[in-house]
């Protein structure tokens, strides 16, 4: 096999070497083939690979410069919110009687976490303005099917059997048309006018008597505030539906305005999101849903109260869809975000929204001369440009993303949303000091100055990697599985 410049660590591997050190064996040996059938016993040992304690380290290490991440370098992935985590929540996450503690013990013996979730719990209905909060879904997307089986869950309860669509409009999140499949809904979709918000001429069009919910982001998915969205609200509450919000961008409104004021009757809130719990690489994520007083019979049980001096899980819920994770949420994650919205307090959080807001209506300001600008009007947390003006020189937005990564750069989102031709969403979030947010603008204008000049120094980018540009659809489609014998 030819080595690269950064060997994997099979190639490290040097047959009876070895990382780690046991005390010789002081107990019986047990055999396990007359207690498990054959199927489960390997017959060959596993191929693991045989390094060093050093060379483990090194070899991580290495891995982990070669890495974007927020901490490295800035990370302007749109409706990711891919923002600076502060220590200050890994060191409350550590503390022992919070990290030592097991699900399984007597609630009188971790009462102090139990009023922490709580205690997050009567924050977020604050921050949300909703009857209730269950912090039990353990990301964004499951946060969204358990509100809308709660949504079912009423509608049912009420004998009203024949609302079986879901109205998604055209900009929406993927998850959304997906969790509303897999609650058993059927997505309609609602298209967006000429200013990138709902038409609620297609929205009076589309509602009606079979309609369960609308499922929205405000501001939606490029960046936009639905200023129509109490009359949309109107709209599906007259027909007999529910308002459904995905707070994927909440850290855009914080303090201003909140959902429950707009007549949302469900709210799922993304915490490894807005309050900054470690996001990326797969997890873990936190999707707390906050419902109204009518949908309230239907939270996720058990449900955290307090009964006069102490807190406890109440099952005697005979209306709930259930639990619909193993504990109560990923507690990790809710521990920090209740640690960075103590932290904030209510003043913080809302200069989080107005820094994110300024952020990004300075960058798409800055780069909307040499960029096309579908959508005229101020953004809020993050904005969607064009690469239509590079492509007709071409240049494509995917190789504009490529060449980023030459300067450093941990690219956009890009293709999303699919109503942009070319898109190229950024969000700056409201961490980002100015300095950075002009050196990505002077990065932007750069590559463009590149694709009129020199368009092939673009096309074939990145440059600088480890490992140069890749057939991503082929490997998506056809991936090489190395087996070693």
């Amino acid at each position: 096999m030819a080595k690269t410049d950064f060997p994997l660590i099979f190639e490290r591997s040097k047959e009876g070497r070895t990382s780690y050190s046991l005390p010789e064996l002081d107990v019986p040996k047990y055999d396990l083939d007359h207690e498990l059938e054959h199927s489960y016993i390997r017959q060959t040992a596993p191929d693991l690979p045989e390094v060093s304690e050093l060379d483990i380290m090194r070899h991580y290490t290495g891995l982990s410069r070669r890495n974007y991440g927020v901490d490295s370098g800035f990370y302007p992935l749109g409706s990711c919110t891919m923002k600076y985590n502060p220590k200050i929540n890994e060191d409350v996450a550590r503390i022992d009687g919070f990290s030592h503690i097991h699900p399984y013990q007597d609630p009188k013996s971790v009462q102090g976490a139990l009023e922490m979730l709580y205690d997050l719990q009567t924050s977020l209905r604050e921050i949300t303005g909703m009857h209730e909060v269950s912090l039990q879904p353990a990301a964004g997307a499951q946060g969204e099917w358990t509100g809308l089986m709660m949504i079912r869950a009423f509608h049912e309860a009420n004998g009203d059997y024949n609302r079986t669509k879901v109205i998604v409009p055209d900009s929406a999140h993927g998850t959304n048309p997906a969790s509303a499949t897999v609650a058993g809904f059927e997505a309609v979709t609602v298209k967006s006018n000429e200013q990138g918000l709902v038409d609620l001429e297609d929205l009076k069009r589309v509602v009606g008597e079979d309609t369960a919910a609308l499922m929205l982001t405000n501001p939606n998915t490029l960046g936009l505030f639905e200023t129509e969205i109490l009359e949309m609200a109107e709209i599906v509450h007259d027909a007999g539906g529910k308002l459904y919000y995905d707070g994927a961008n909440l850290n855009a409104i914080m303090g201003y305005t909140r959902p429950g004021d707009m007549g949302f009757d469900v709210v799922h809130l993304n915490l490894h999101k807005t309050f900054t719990g470690p996001h990326g690489g797969g997890g873990p994520g936190s999707g707390p849903v906050g419902v109204s007083k009518e949908l309230e019979p239907y939270i996720p049980k058990p449900v955290l109260v307090k009964q006069e001096d102490l807190f406890v899980f109440d099952y005697d819920r005979p209306n709930s869809i259930g639990r619909v994770k193993p504990y109560y949420g990923n507690f990790g994650i809710n521990l920090r975000a209740y640690t960075y919205i103590r932290t904030m307090g209510a003043e913080g959080l809302k200069k989080v929204s107005e820094y994110a807001v300024l952020n990004a209506n300075y960058m798409m300001r800055k780069l909307e001369k040499e960029y096309v600008l579908p959508y005229q009007q101020h953004c809020k947390h993050e904005f969607v440009l064009s690469g239509k003006k590079q492509k007709k020189l071409g240049v494509r937005t995917l190789d504009i993303a490529k060449r980023l990564l030459d300067y450093g750069y941990h690219p956009p989102t890009i293709y999303f949303p699919l109503n942009v031709e070319e898109a190229l969403m950024v969000e700056p979030t409201e961490t980002e000091s100015k300095e950075t947010l002009d050196g990505f603008i002077d990065t932007m204008v750069a590559i463009s100055e590149e694709v009129k000049n020199d368009p092939e120094l673009v096309q074939e980018a990145p440059h600088e990697t480890i490992v140069k540009r890749m057939d991503e659809t082929t490997a998506a489609r056809k991936p090489i599985l190395r087996y070693r014998k």
